[in-house]
């Protein structure tokens, strides 16, 4: 699998972003799955405001439902909970840059305006994991692709079914693109992945509240649950 770095100049707002594409990218060929990162798409859909806005208002006025942290607002839209509503101060020039309004329309706009090209196309975002430091990539939404690939019932390499196995696809790509965008000044906002062996799937749409889990159904709602106990009769749990 090749992971392929498109250095670019400086993405304008308001600017068409499928011709700032075709200028960076002179070929894609089939099989590729184009990744960029959605603060470039919400540059292009003018979801940029001034920074002397109310921060703390916007985040609200971003989220469905939100909870007070030590660090900042944990908000939810639809199933995905993130940070601060994705509103980003950083490579912003002066501005606050929010997420794109509709980030699974989006993915499918963008992937549709280059025909029926045989690419795959996934919008990224960076978030933090919990229980692990620093931030990771993620896909914010997708076209092109399929977001899981399901093992369960399949054999291991001794026969054994398997029987929770699913592999997230588009999280997968989205953290390896990242990993060469960086989160700083490198000017790679666009990443080509190519011959990664994921079949193109023109029908494929999705966004990340579609892979994400409620916290009933999650493995790590018990450790929350247990520590939060074990604060009240001071008996530890880990």
């Amino acid at each position: 699998m090749q992971i392929i770095p498109v250095r670019t100049r400086l993405f304008r707002e308001g600017e068409n972003l499928r011709e700032f594409i075709v200028e960076s990218i002179p070929v894609l060929q089939a099989g590729d799955i184009l990744v960029v990162t959605s603060k470039i798409v919400a540059l292009a859909e003018h979801r940029v405001i001034a920074s002397n806005r109310n921060k703390r208002q916007v985040i609200l006025e971003e989220a469905e439902e939100s909870v007070e942290t030590p660090w900042c607002l944990l908000t939810r839209n639809g199933n995905d909970w993130c940070a601060n509503a994705g509103v980003d101060e950083s490579n912003a020039n002066g501005s606050v840059i929010l997420l794109p309004k509709d980030p699974k329309e989006s993915a499918k706009r963008l992937r549709d305006e280059f025909g029926n090209r045989e690419i795959g196309l996934i919008l990224t975002d960076t978030r933090t994991v919990p229980l692990r430091q620093g931030t990771m990539g993620m896909a914010l939404a997708w076209a092109g692709v399929d977001q899981l690939k399901d093992y369960i019932g399949t054999p291991d390499l001794y026969g054994r079914p398997l029987k929770m196995t699913k592999a997230n696809i588009v999280h997968a790509l989205a953290a390896a693109a990242v990993l060469v965008m960086g989160e700083g000044a490198e000017s790679v906002p666009i990443v080509i992945i190519r011959d990664s062996g994921v079949p193109i799937n023109f029908e494929a749409s999705g966004e990340v509240g579609d892979v994400a889990m409620l916290p009933e159904e999650d493995l790590y709602q018990y450790l929350f649950v247990a520590k939060s106990a074990s604060r009240v009769d001071n008996t530890p749990i880990l």
